[in-house]
């Protein structure tokens, strides 16, 4: 469980990144966040993991609550908590089997992390992580050599080698072409479904969101103006989200492959 009893977060400048969040994410939901850039979406998941600190109200998560949480707290919270970011944050020099091992850092001794040395079954852990985004073959391949596409799908293999209980995307096919896209949402979804991990994704494209999500949150000037299921976000209740007419830009364009 995941609740947000009137969160707010404040910015040293003033600015309010959230304005009196309450919500209720039950285990194993997939939800997706809308709203235009600056309406706090990528705040209300960094919450989460205690990258954005929170300024008032109550944020418990898995047990934790946020709120004056200490480093040792994040700490703990944060391996059972897995981000998948927008720019893939991958070690580009190393294969792919390394940078999902690093999944397992939180969980290795220091004399196996400083040497490079990991446990037999936390690779087998990474294969069967790669496994389940279907690029085992590049187990041994450089970061650098993949596509954009294929370096999303090794961040998130690393998250699920990591065993989360909860897993956060910021924007994670942004940068991806529409197919791939697809393909990312796909494997986002099907993990959800299949091993039961809550997942909360940050989205633009409104047709990504109906298609994908259980439940679709719509933000607006750091609060929460839609809380519903996919079937209901009609075009006219994104139009409010937004606060303006859709526009071609709200969609996913047509394009081709690039996984």
């Amino acid at each position: 469980m995941i609740r947000f009893d009137a969160v707010e977060v404040r910015y040293p400048n003033g600015t309010v990144g959230l304005d009196g969040i309450t919500l209720d994410i039950p285990d194993g939901q997939f939800v997706v966040v809308v709203g235009l850039s600056g309406a706090g979406k990528s705040t209300l998941i960094r919450t989460v993991n205690g990258l954005v600190p929170v300024s008032g109200g109550s944020l418990l998560v898995d047990g934790t609550e946020l709120r004056g949480a200490g480093r040792r707290e994040l700490r703990a919270l944060r391996a059972r908590v897995g981000m998948i970011f927008q720019s893939f944050n991958l070690v580009a020099r190393t294969t792919v089997m390394q940078n999902v091992l690093i999944g397992r850092l939180h969980a290795t001794g220091f004399w196996r992390s400083l040497f490079g040395i990991p446990k037999p079954e936390d690779t087998e852990r990474a294969f069967r992580a790669l496994e389940r985004v279907g690029i085992v073959e590049k187990a041994y391949t450089r970061a650098s050599q993949l596509s954009g596409g294929q370096q999303q799908r090794v961040a998130i293999a690393r998250v699920l080698a990591q065993e989360p209980a909860v897993l956060l995307a910021d924007e994670p096919v942004a940068s991806l072409d529409p197919p791939t896209a697809n393909l990312v949402m796909r494997d986002l979804q099907r993990i959800n479904r299949e091993l039961g991990i809550t997942t909360i994704v940050n989205l633009h494209f409104l047709d990504l969101a109906r298609t994908y999500g259980d439940r679709i949150i719509g933000m607006r000037a750091g609060r929460v103006v839609f809380d519903g299921g996919a079937e209901d976000a009609t075009d006219e209740v994104f139009e409010r989200i937004y606060g303006r007419s859709l526009t071609a830009g709200d969609v996913l364009p047509a394009g081709e492959p690039g996984a």
